[in-house]
């Protein structure tokens, strides 16, 4: 059985586009919500996926793969309700325009 999960666990590894890792784990999804919002599912599960495998390093796969199906979903679930620009997962969002004075500054 350990070598059944091994083998997902390196099918897990070599998927790299989001309808991959939907259809790998089972998960119904919209298309439209992750052909809009892909890099930033991607992103968000990345960092599930890293608080998994920090707090759990002790994990068996079986159950690292669970928890990774819920971070999937769950990733998924934020851009239902939330765009890429309220989340600010990337650094350009973050960063602030130079030599550009915002309205919000002027007072």
């Amino acid at each position: 059985m350990t070598q059944t999960v091994t083998q997902t666990l390196e099918q897990l590894k070599q998927l790299t586009d989001a309808e991959e890792y939907f259809q790998f784990f089972h998960l119904d999804y919209d298309p439209k919500v992750v052909s809009i919002n892909r890099l930033h599912i991607l992103k968000q599960f990345s960092k599930y996926m890293e608080e998994i495998d920090v707090n759990y390093p002790e994990m068996g796969e079986a159950d690292r793969l669970s928890r990774y199906k819920e971070a999937l979903l769950q990733a998924y679930d934020v851009f239902l309700t939330t765009s890429p620009l309220q989340t600010k997962l990337f650094k350009v969002f973050n960063e602030k325009p130079q030599n550009i004075v915002m309205l919000g500054e002027i007072s």
